[in-house]
């Protein structure tokens, strides 16, 4: 049996599951609600507050359907409790963000400022001109976004300017020898 998929998810007090027909599951929580269908081969229990996912048979492709379906169920009953944050650094110099709006304006070393707006349920804040936090409950949306702003200046191997992952390591390249 899968060892994630056999684990099951503790529902916090204050949080609200609900089976529709197919597997469509509505998660109601303190931070707001998510629906999202989890595969239909899959069967879920509710029970003493806690979630299970039962899968029909050992085949292979039941087996990876089993720790998905878990992994999705799981990454909504945190969102809507405690939420997702991705953190985003800028290096370079003169680099920098900032909010107007609802609208984040990057000066990334293009010869005009980039305007990016995210989409619906995910919040983006500026702590620092050189920090970006990219929050929501869905944990699939956050991930998108913070990539799609990463692609907007990729980190270079060379000087390592541009924008990445809080912790991320840039593997760097020795520049051309002189003489």
């Amino acid at each position: 049996m899968s060892r994630v998929g056999k684990k099951p998810i503790p529902l916090p007090e204050g949080v609200e599951v609900k089976v529709e027909e197919n597997n469509l599951v509505t998660v109601k929580g303190p931070r707001g609600s998510i629906t999202k269908k989890i595969p239909a081969c899959l069967e879920i229990r509710i029970e003493d507050g806690s979630i299970e996912l039962l899968r029909p048979s050992d085949k292979k492709e039941h087996r990876a359907l089993h720790g998905l379906g878990r992994s999705l169920l799981n990454n909504m009953v945190v969102g809507v409790t405690e939420g997702f944050a991705r953190n985003l650094e800028l290096v370079g110099v003169g680099y920098r963000a900032s909010k107007q709006g609802e609208t984040l304006v990057l000066n990334v070393g293009y010869s005009q400022p980039v305007h990016f707006s995210a989409q619906e349920g995910i919040e983006i804040e500026v702590p620092a001109p050189v920090r970006i936090v990219v929050r929501g409950i869905d944990k699939e949306a956050v991930g998108d976004t913070a990539a799609r702003i990463r692609r907007i200046r990729p980190p270079e191997p060379y000087k390592g300017k541009g924008i990445k992952y809080e912790g991320e390591h840039i593997r760097r390249k020795v520049g051309k020898a002189g003489k």
